[in-house]
């Protein structure tokens, strides 16, 4: 049996990877914006992971677990996807300041071989501390807003202001570890 990561994202490769897990990466064609926000995010990232891992299924043949996985940020009612550019990333900057938020990752798995296909999401709450202008200009001249979920990354130099989060790091980073490790024992995929 082999293991098909349906993702890009080079975090998640990376998170992956502390599984010793061999896979490989297949990334998904899906286009993530057909699916559309109907209130829950915990529903919305499952799905998009879903979807995800449904694209990259349909093309495979054989004995196949296909793994996917969508991130977002949610503050104030509203998702904060990946910033269209930097006043946009600046925007949600300055909506997170101060405030908590919720980092929601779902993850899909799809095995067809064993009529397998599933999907949970994991949440947790990060705390930023308040920044004045000066700090979140500061922040955006390192361009590591770029190309993630609420213009940062837990990992990277957003992370000074952080005053704390509460569950799961790994989940923040872009795949809830300990979660996905107990689903694939619990299936039998691990031991």
């Amino acid at each position: 049996m082999r293991f098909v990561l349906a993702s890009a994202s080079a975090r998640r490769q990376e998170l992956l990877q502390r599984m010793n897990i061999p896979y490989e990466i297949i990334v998904s064609d899906f286009d993530e914006d057909s699916v559309s926000f109907e209130g829950n995010p915990s529903d919305y990232v499952k799905e998009l992971a879903m979807e995800k891992a449904n694209s990259v299924s349909e093309t495979l043949s054989g004995d196949s677990l296909v793994i996917g996985a969508d991130t977002i940020v949610y503050a104030n009612g509203q998702i904060l996807g990946k910033p269209k550019n930097r006043q946009d990333a600046k925007r949600m900057m300055k909506l997170l300041q101060g405030t908590d938020h919720y980092v929601y990752s779902g993850v899909a798995l799809i095995h067809p071989a064993r009529n397998l296909k599933t999907a949970f999401s994991v949440v947790t709450t990060v705390s930023f501390s308040k920044m004045d202008d000066n700090e979140i200009e500061f922040y955006l001249t390192r361009d590591e807003w770029q190309d993630k979920a609420g213009a940062y990354g837990i990992q990277g130099a957003a992370g000074i202001y952080i005053r704390g989060i509460h569950g799961d790091y790994y989940n923040v980073m872009g795949l809830p570890l300990q979660e996905l490790y107990t689903r694939l024992r619990e299936y039998s995929y691990i031991m």
